[in-house]
């Protein structure tokens, strides 16, 4: 996969996160599970864009243990959301697939540059 295609997925997720959000009923539990969801998930695409821009093999390293941490700070707020019932439907179950994915490939990519 190239960095244009990661960025693109990255940006794509991120913009579901938004969408699944926005889509949330309003309640006390909701709010707070979808705003931690809203800044793990675009933090990923965000910090994908620094690993690039590393000066260092460490700091590389360092910034893709970030994206791997929000990846999986995001598949563990969408299971909450599938498990309490807040939300369901094919736009979470699509979320939960790509999440997971994204961490595999950030853990990939992180044990590949040690």
């Amino acid at each position: 996969m190239s960095d244009k295609d990661l960025r693109d997925r990255t940006k794509k997720f991120a913009l579901k996160i938004i969408r699944l959000v926005a889509s949330l009923t309003r309640t006390r539990e909701a709010d707070l599970i979808g705003r931690q969801l809203l800044k793990a998930g675009t933090s990923v695409g965000a910090n994908y864009r620094a690993p690039n821009r590393s000066t260092s093999k460490a700091e590389f390293r360092a910034k893709i243990g970030i994206l791997e941490q929000e990846a999986e700070e995001s598949l563990y707020l969408l299971e909450l959301l599938k498990q309490s019932r807040i939300s369901k439907g094919e736009l979470l179950e699509e979320l939960l697939i790509e999440a997971d994915e994204l961490v595999a490939i950030f853990t990939t990519i992180g044990k590949k540059s040690k």
